[in-house]
C-alpha cells in the first residue's frame, strides 16, 4: 500500500515467489509522490532470487517503506522474514509471528557442502540487513542457520521489529512524525491524516497465491494424472486429456517454490501404476496394498520442510489416498464381476438356459429355445412338450437334462412348443 499528502495504496501479498507487483508498487508510490508505502505481508516464503529483488528494491527505494505482518494469524516467514527486516519500518499485527528463514532445496536434496555454503550465504545476507535496520543481528541469523520464530510481542522485545499495531490507522498514527533514511535523504513522515489509497491483489496474484499453496499443488497434480489415466483408458475422450495437461502444468509451476523430494512424486507415480495393474493382474489385493502404501509414502514425502505451514496437510492426504483407493477398488471390482458374469451371446450363453423338447428325445432328438430348433440329446430321454435345460454344446448339438417339474417354478421357456 502506498500512503501519500494526496495518494495512499494498499497491496496485498501473500508469496515472495514474484517480487513484481512490490517493485512496481513501489514506482508508483514515487510517482504518486507518496509519504509511505505500506506492504501487508502474509508468506510462508518464496524463491531466494524473488527475495532478493525485493529486498534490493526497498533498499534503493526514494519513498520509505513499511511492512505491516497482518492480519491476525499471517506470518512472515522464510522470504518474508527477510523482506520485513528490510523495510524502513517494521511491524505485526497481534496474533502473527515472524521467522523459520533457513534456506531449503527446491527440487531435490542438497548435499551436506552445498547446503552448508547455501546457509551461510543467507546468514551472512541477512546480517547485513539487520545491521543497516539497525536490528537484532543475532536473532536474525538464528532465525536462518535455526529456524527460530518469534510471535510479535517477542520479536518487539528482541529488537526485531519497530512496533505491534492493530490496524492499518493504528500503524499510521504510530508512525506518524517519525524520521526515516531512504536511499537518498532523511524524511520525516506525515501520515496521521494521509489519504489511503488501497491496492488490492489483482486476479491473477490471487490465483498464483491459491495455486502455491502445497496442498492445493498436491491436489491439482492427482487431478492431473486422474485426467491423464481416464484419457488413455478411453482414447479421444479429449476433455480429460486437456484438463489433466492444464492441472499438470499449474502444479509444477507451484512446485517450483516448494521443496519437492522427487523420490516421493515418484512413489506416488508407482501407486497409480500399481493400481492400474490390479484391474489387469489377478494379484489378490497385494497391488491395491501396494498401491496404497506408495501413495501414502510417497505423499508424505513430496513435500519436505521444516515448516509446518510448507507441508502438505495429513488430512489432504488421508482423503486423497482413501479417495484415489475407492476409486481403482471400485473399478477393479466392476472388472472382477465382469469377468464372472454370465456370457450373454455366442454358444456360451445357451449353458444353462431352459427350452422345450419338440421331439421325443430317445436321447436325440430336436428343442426349441431361445426362437430357434437345435439338435439336442437328453441322456435320461424327455417326450414332446417337457422343459429341459441345456448343460453343454458340442458344435451344433446341444446336451441337455430334463427339468424337474417341481424346479419349473419361476422359470421361463425359449419358446412354445
Amino acid at each position: 500500500m502506498h500512503l501519500g499528502p494526496e495518494a495512499a495504496a494498499d497491496r496485498g501479498h501473500q508469496h515472495a515467489d514474484s517480487g513484481f507487483g512490490e517493485i512496481e508498487g513501489l514506482g508508483e508510490a514515487g510517482r504518486l509522490g507518496a509519504q509511505l508505502m505500506v506492504i501487508r505481508l502474509d508468506t510462508p516464503g518464496g524463491l531466494v532470487t524473488s527475495t532478493r529483488d525485493i529486498v534490493k528494491a526497498i533498499f534503493s527505494s526514494e519513498v520509505p517503506v513499511a511492512v505491516f505482518v497482518a492480519p491476525g494469524g499471517a506470518r512472515a516467514a522464510s522470504a518474508g522474514t527477510f523482506i520485513t527486516m528490510s523495510a524502513h519500518i517494521a511491524a505485526m499485527a497481534p496474533g502473527t509471528n515472524i521467522g523459520a528463514a533457513h534456506p531449503v532445496s527446491v527440487g531435490g536434496q542438497m548435499d551436506k557442502e552445498m547446503s552448508k555454503k547455501v546457509t551461510n550465504d543467507a546468514a551472512a545476507y541477512m546480517r547485513t540487513i539487520a545491521e543497516k535496520r539497525r536490528r537484532n543481528v543475532q536473532w536474525a541469523e538464528d532465525a536462518v542457520r535455526k529456524s527460530v520464530s518469534a510471535t510479535e510481542k517477542e520479536a518487539l522485545r528482541l529488537g526485531v521489529i519497530d512496533l505491534i499495531s492493530e490496524s492499518l490507522d493504528d500503524l499510521l498514527k504510530a508512525v506518524d512524525g517519525r524520521q526515516v533514511q531512504t536511499a537518498k535523504r532523511k524524511l520525516t513522515l506525515h501520515t496521521k491524516e494521509a489519504t489511503v489509497r488501497t491496492v488490492e491483489m489483482t486476479l491473477r496474484d490471487k490465483i498464483l497465491k491459491i495455486i502455491s499453496d502445497p496442498t492445493i499443488a498436491y491436489i491439482l497434480l492427482l487431478l492431473g494424472l486422474a485426467g491423464l489415466y481416464f484419457e488413455l483408458s478411453n482414447p479421444g475422450a479429449i476433455l480429460p486429456g486437456v484438463l489433466g495437461a492444464i492441472f499438470l502444468i499449474l502444479a509444477f509451476w507451484a512446485f517450483q517454490t516448494l521443496p519437492i523430494n522427487y523420490a516421493g512424486l515418484l512413489l506416488i507415480l508407482l501407486a497409480i501404476v500399481f493400481f492400474i495393474l490390479e484391474i489387469k493382474v489377478v494379484s489378490h489385493g497385494l497391488l491395491t496394498i501396494g498401491g496404497i502404501a506408495s501413495f501414502i509414502l510417497g505423499s508424505l514425502m513430496l513435500v519436505q520442510s521444516p515448516a509446518p505451514f510448507l507441508r502438505i496437510s495429513l488430512w489432504a492426504i488421508l482423503g486423497a489416498a482413501a479417495a484415489t483407493t475407492a476409486f481403482f477398488a471400485l473399478v477393479a471390482g466392476m472388472g472382477i464381476k465382469a469377468l464372472k458374469r454370465r456370457p450373454t451371446t455366442g454358444w456360451e450363453a445357451l449353458i444353462g438356459e431352459v427350452g422345450v423338447a419338440r421331439t421325443p428325445l430317445h436321447p436325440d432328438g430336436q428343442v426349441f429355445i431361445q426362437g430357434e430348433l437345435w439338435s439336442a440329446s437328453c441322456e435320461e430321454g424327455a417326450e414332446v412338450g417337457e422343459k429341459v435345460r441345456v448343460v453343454a454344446v458340442e458344435g451344433l448339438k446341444l446336451h441337455v437334462t430334463k427339468v424337474p417339474k417341481e424346479a419349473l417354478h419361476g422359470t421361463t421357456s425359449g419358446g412354445n412348443p
